[in-house]
């Protein structure tokens, strides 16, 4: 069985994150949405957790994270870090509220770390407005964690979910991106479904961490949805995703089961029910 790391007294800092790459020590990342699994995560010792606009789809039941709002962020952000006290929180900015106006995105993000208690906010692609946007949180006090390759905010634009940084030209601009986002001071950068050679690269060229999704082995860290992860979305089977528990099959085998102590009225039986004179 593997011993669980003990937890560490303080939240970590951004720049702790940079001594893990230095270190050679992998950081792992799951995202995370409630306070109740939030709380397994900070006992089990994750290094980070990601509060992502995919609750649009994992909590809310969009078909992208596109409806998402900075309300449903803070009140999602809110609920993970009063579960993890001891886990440094990232909370996405969502779609358009870093795309307005860097004022605009510098409210957002101020009331997401006042709000909530999170440490940091994460903000998608690596275009020279978001660029300048990243340098304008950072001057202000707010770290940033960049976000590359696959942006589901873009997904209309880049016509779908698939892999990003193919062929010679986007590779270069990508590798580019990812380097003008650490010279705007970001902390680390996630990069999605993109080749392993070209993740590699990335990695190698930063200082800061590269967290890997759908990146391959050589990133300075991993994330994973953890409903996908924990196996709560059976439907959903890309190839980057490992499945580390089956909790749609207990689940189901455990709401089965009420169903039929309630049907056959084994339950609730008399250890469940109150006596009239009782304290």
């Amino acid at each position: 069985m593997t011993e669980i790391p003990a937890r560490p007294r303080t939240v970590p800092r951004a720049p702790d994150f940079r001594v893990m790459k230095e270190e050679g020590r992998p950081i792992a990342v799951l995202t995370c949405y409630d306070a109740l699994m939030a709380g397994i995560l900070d006992g089990a010792g994750v290094d980070m957790i990601l509060v992502g606009d995919s609750l649009g789809q994992v909590v809310l039941g969009h078909d992208s994270t596109l409806p998402v709002t900075v309300d449903d962020m803070i009140r999602h952000a809110g609920a993970v870090v009063r579960g993890a006290p001891h886990t440094f929180v990232v909370v996405d900015l969502p779609f358009m509220a870093a795309r307005v106006s860097e004022e605009d995105t510098l409210r957002s993000a101020g009331r997401i770390l006042r709000e909530t208690g999170a440490r940091a906010v994460k903000l998608e692609g690596g275009d020279p407005r978001a660029v300048a946007t990243v340098r304008r949180l950072v001057e202000a006090g707010i770290p940033v964690q960049g976000h590359l390759g696959l942006t589901p905010q873009s997904v209309h634009t880049l016509g779908g979910y698939r892999v990003q940084g193919r062929g010679e030209e986007a590779a270069r601009v990508l590798l580019e991106s990812a380097r003008a986002l650490e010279d705007a001071g970001c902390f680390s950068v996630v990069l999605e479904l993109v080749p392993g050679p070209l993740a590699r690269e990335v990695s190698e060229a930063l200082r800061i961490p590269v967290i890997g999704i759908g990146a391959g082995a050589h990133c300075d860290g991993q994330v994973l949805v953890l409903p996908d992860a924990l196996g709560l979305n059976p439907g959903f089977t890309p190839r980057f995703l490992r499945r580390f528990a089956d909790l749609h099959g207990e689940a189901l085998r455990g709401v089965e089961a009420y169903l039929e102590a309630v049907r056959d009225g084994s339950f609730p039986g008399p250890e469940h029910t109150f006596d009239a004179d009782s304290g």
